[in-house]
């Protein structure tokens, strides 16, 4: 089955509600292709290709590989107003029928589908595993009409929300950027739109707004979450926290707070430098109970000069018993630090988890190749994966309980692949996703993820 991409045509005038021009597919461009070789390929003049890529007209425009081109439908076989892209057979919406338990659920997303940058190229690849989740969901039963705005940073959003079909969405996923997310809430409010966000978005909405869904929490909220979870697992142990020098460091609200909650539970912790004397470090440690490490930072170099500082106590501590707490960042440093990590029994706060070693991670990367010729950016964190949990999870749900779906976890009967959800409602506001968990890495060199 080929995922086709439906995206906004740049506006005449300011005034001008956009047209919505529909393509056939995206087409990453290989070493040696040409403008014209592409053209040929897919039954098209070279002036229509060039129509669907307007960059191409720009002076010294030049094909590179790993560009990637809109191909659009032939002239004369554009697809029909009302048909559902993802379906092998047209699925057309029911007249009259208003609750979504009895039909397909519509679907927009408004997110940078573009490949001019980063942010561009990685919801791109978050938007391919939202069409691999209504693929499987469609599999199952379940009916979706999908259409998708390509909203840049710079785009004014108030202009994609007079579009057609966009007011008669069940549910709408976006925005990637904070300016764009007030007009699209109000619209939704106003239309009855559930929104789900799916990235950090530094906003209040969601404590106003019963129709947001906020799957990434605030820092402090986070913070506070981790140090209570830290606390209840660690609550017989004696605390080291190691200062690493680190100047750029971003965690210290995360050490501040965690200092807060030791002090208020009367917990013992220690402070040490990476720069300290062997003697004065091993000062630090306790021999009567367990030691948890915590650093101040979350850089590579400092946590490879901390595990060596470490391992050099245990040779003259035997009896010692360490563990470490550490930070999301370390997931990318998983390959060069294993050892190390299963050694001193790891515990890694976290959002996401995706076990690279799983038959179903595999079975994931398989199908993603399979049907975009291309592997999935090298992110800690997988945007397809992330895209494919969010899209299975709110539309099977949405599907299961029409309007009364809140997004409480086990309601759907879906275990996510890396990103768990479980929301709840923020006061009179909308609902914030309150999931985390840390990744263990045992001494028995085992991984296994607590979810909380």
């Amino acid at each position: 089955m080929r995922y086709w991409l439906l995206a906004a045509v740049l506006a005449l005038g300011a005034e001008t509600a956009l047209a919505q021009q529909v393509f056939k597919d995206l087409h990453e461009v290989k070493k040696k292709e040409t403008i014209f070789g592409i053209a040929r390929d897919n039954g098209l003049t070279v002036q229509e290709l060039i129509d669907a890529n307007p960059e191409m007209n720009q002076p010294g425009y030049e094909l590179k590989k790993g560009d990637v081109i809109k191909i659009p439908f032939k002239k004369g076989q554009e697809p029909k107003d009302n048909v559902n892209p993802m379906a092998e057979t047209p699925v057309k919406v029911k007249a009259g029928v208003t609750d979504m338990r009895n039909r397909e659920i519509r679907i927009g997303v408004m997110l940078p589908l573009h490949n001019d940058n980063g942010d561009g190229k990685r919801m791109v690849e978050y938007y391919r595993g939202v069409l691999m989740a209504l693929d499987s969901l469609k599999a199952n039963g379940i009916s979706t009409d999908i259409r998708a705005w390509n909203v840049p940073e710079d785009k004014d959003i108030r202009l994609t929300l007079l579009e057609d079909h966009v007011a008669d969405r069940d549910l709408i996923i976006g925005p990637l950027y904070t300016k764009q997310l007030k007009p699209l809430a109000d619209f939704a409010k106003n239309n009855g739109i559930r929104v789900l966000i799916p990235f950090s978005i530094n906003s209040t909405e969601v404590y106003d707004n019963d129709c947001l869904y906020q799957v990434f929490q605030n820092g402090n909220t986070l913070n506070e979450s981790y140090v209570f979870r830290f606390y209840e697992r660690y609550k017989n142990s004696h605390v080291v926290i190691i200062d690493c020098n680190d100047s750029t460091s971003t965690k210290a609200p995360f050490t501040s707070t965690l200092r807060r909650k030791l002090e208020q539970e009367g917990m013992t912790y220690s402070i040490t430098n990476l720069k300290s004397s062997e003697a004065q470090f091993k000062k630090s440690f306790s021999t009567a109970k367990p030691n948890v490490v915590v650093l101040n930072t979350s850089r590579s170099q400092e946590l490879n000069l901390a595990f060596a500082k470490l391992n050099g106590l245990l040779l003259t501590s035997q009896g010692l018993k360490i563990s470490m707490f550490g930070y999301t960042e370390w997931l990318m440093y998983t390959r060069q630090h294993l050892d190390n990590f299963y050694k001193f029994d790891v515990c890694v706060p976290t959002t996401y988890y995706m076990d690279p070693l799983s038959p179903r991670t595999t079975r994931f990367n398989q199908k993603y190749r399979s049907n975009f010729k291309q592997d999935m950016q090298k992110y800690h964190a997988k945007f397809a994966a992330t895209g494919f949990d969010h899209a299975y999870f709110m539309v099977k749900g949405l599907h299961m309980y029409g309007k009364n779906f809140f997004g409480a976890s086990g309601t759907v009967g879906y275990t996510p692949m890396q990103t768990p959800l479980h929301f709840e409602r923020i006061g009179n506001g909308g609902m914030m996703n309150r999931t985390v968990m840390f990744v263990h890495y045992t001494p028995e060199q085992r991984v296994e993820t607590i979810k909380f």
